[in-house]
């Protein structure tokens, strides 16, 4: 069993959400430590099955001890929904966190509460970690990252402070010193908050293409799902979030030609179903949960 473990958000009430039909075919987007997973397998029937996606080998390492036949695992992006068949899934689960055995093992790199590597890669067999990015890149992309997918309006002076440290000692390559480095940067920040939580954020968005990533799985949701499917996304910070929102309202809404006025509204593809908080026992018990959203729509019967 893995010294790190994960605590599973919103768990009784995204599968309450999801699953409506025992003998269908369901997606977990991305598997983490399964406890999604397991949940769905629970309510579905023999027949039912489950394909469940995930980037981290080591995700998929622990799946392989559920030993369950009805579940099928892919070493893949959630993009990947785009291959299975039109029409073909009963309903998608989109876990959008980071699990805590990531989190918490400092070899990951994706946490300033202990040093380690400075690679905060989902899938450390592809692409470039945080640390060989930060040996190459600009002054104004660094800033940028920092910005766009931290929010943070420091984002000049750290990434200065970045390229002047590159510049001196060479590239900073460890989480602590990172941290350290930012916390020298920052002015003012949010009472409780780590100075460097925002510029962790927005690196681990950025190298692992997290927002690019998230609206083609969306779209590719709509191809797969059958109608009367659903599709449920849980997101932890406000950029995923809105995507996840803007997304469900604009497929919710009949559309106008305005060329042709006169013409029937193009139908909706989507019905909004809820909009779930964890309770303050679960944030209590979890404070990671703290900030999760759970987002629900079901297919209507249009094709896509």
């Amino acid at each position: 069993m893995s010294a790190w473990q994960h605590t599973t958000v919103l768990l009784a009430e995204a599968i309450e959400q999801l699953v409506t039909s025992p003998d269908g075919i369901y997606v977990d987007g991305t598997f983490g430590r399964g406890g999604h997973s397991r949940a769905i397998l629970q309510r579905l029937s023999p027949a039912g099955r489950l394909i469940a996606f995930d980037k981290d080998p080591e995700a998929l390492a622990a799946a392989e001890a559920i030993g369950d036949a009805r579940l099928e695992l892919r070493h893949a992006s959630f993009t990947a929904l785009a291959e299975l068949p039109p029409a073909s899934v009963a309903g998608v689960l989109l876990d959008l966190g980071v699990s805590s055995p990531q989190i918490d093992n400092p070899a990951r790199g994706f946490s300033f509460r202990a040093d380690g590597p400075l690679d905060m890669r989902m899938d450390p067999t592809r692409g470039q970690s945080v640390a060989e990015w930060l040996a190459h890149a600009g002054e104004r992309e660094i800033a940028e990252v920092i910005r766009d997918f931290g929010e943070e309006r420091f984002a000049g002076p750290i990434a200065k402070a970045l390229v002047a440290r590159r510049t001196q000692r060479g590239p900073v390559a460890g989480t602590l010193e990172l941290a350290e480095l930012v916390a020298g940067a920052v002015k003012t920040r949010e009472p409780g908050q780590n100075p460097a939580t925002r510029t962790f954020q927005a690196f681990r968005i950025f190298i692992n293409a997290e927002l690019e990533e998230l609206p083609q799985a969306l779209e590719a949701s709509l191809s797969v799902l059958q109608p009367g499917g659903r599709l449920a996304v849980i997101s932890f910070h406000s950029l995923e979030d809105r995507i996840v929102k803007q997304f469900i309202a604009r497929h919710a809404r009949e559309v106008v030609d305005r060329r042709a006025p006169f013409a029937p509204p193009a139908p909706t593809r989507l019905r909004e179903i809820a909009r779930i908080k964890p309770g303050a026992d679960e944030v209590a018990a979890n404070p990671r949960a703290r900030s999760a959203i759970l987002r629900v729509a079901e297919r209507t019967g249009v094709p896509a």
